[in-house]
């Protein structure tokens, strides 16, 4: 059975001109990449069969490439991933989206647009560079763990069971108020040169801060220099790993329901 076409949407613009931009589109065929537009917002799309594109490293690239280089010269709203119009009832899905999204929800995106313009999202993850220094931080600022680990280390084969729980949840919680307390220290200075800001999972023991934050192209500048300037102060304790200017993911999303 052959696939329907449809088309990909990758993000909606701030643009009264319908163009094409010299990218391929997701999947494998190289589909051309185009705006189509209704008055001043246009959607940024790709012709694409109708199907659920895996959530994989390929596809997720693919559809961010197109909207980081889209937004070197567009203000964007990024689209959620995989969304896709399809013909329907005789109309087309290049109408459908003009229609449903870029007419219906015009006030929506027009207002959403003017609050991103000049806008871009920076990624920040701040990490021990060695977590066993942190661990002796630990051990040093904290008596009941330095007492209980002595204990311990004074006792033979099973001995101590409920004192090695204990031992392990005094740790877990030292660090983990640890890691709150250097990431605030981080993210109150960024605050200061950036619109909004969004905090996300970390990952690891080593990862402290895994941040993402809005920051206007006013403020851009700034933000990059008080970045270099932490990894600087840090000396060697901390390793900043650092993206940006990115779609705004983080702090918008457009979704269609069809």
């Amino acid at each position: 059975m052959n696939e329907k076409d449809g088309n990909y949407i990758y993000c909606i613009i701030a643009s009264n001109e319908e163009r094409d931009f010299p990218l391929k589109g997701i999947g494998d065929r190289g589909d051309r990449v185009y705006s189509i537009c209704h008055k001043d917002i246009g959607a940024v799309i790709s012709d694409s069969p109708v199907i659920k594109y895996p959530v994989s490293r390929k596809n997720t690239i693919a559809h961010q490439l197109v909207m980081e280089e889209v937004m070197k010269e567009y203000t964007i709203l990024p689209v959620r991933f995989c969304t896709i119009a399809e013909d329907n009832g005789g109309i087309s899905s290049k109408d459908r989206i003009k229609d449903k999204i870029l007419k219906e929800r015009y006030d929506e995106l027009n207002a959403l647009l003017a609050e991103m313009e000049d806008k871009a999202e920076f990624g920040l993850k701040a990490l021990w560079t060695d977590i066993d220094l942190v661990f002796d931080e630990i051990l040093e600022t904290n008596k009941e763990i330095r007492r209980l680990k002595k204990k311990l280390a004074s006792m033979k084969g099973t001995e101590g069971h409920n004192e090695r729980i204990r031992l392990g949840g005094l740790v877990k919680s030292a660090l983990e108020n640890k890691k709150k307390k250097e990431a605030n220290k981080t993210l109150n200075i960024l605050k200061k040169f950036s619109v909004d800001n969004r905090i996300n999972d970390t990952f690891s023991d080593r990862m402290l801060l895994n941040a993402a934050f809005l920051v206007d192209q006013s403020q851009g500048e700034m933000f990059d220099s008080c970045v270099n300037e932490l990894q600087d102060v840090a000396d060697g304790r901390l390793k900043f790993k650092y993206v940006g200017p990115m779609p705004a993911l983080n702090f918008v999303e457009v979704v269609i329901k069809w």
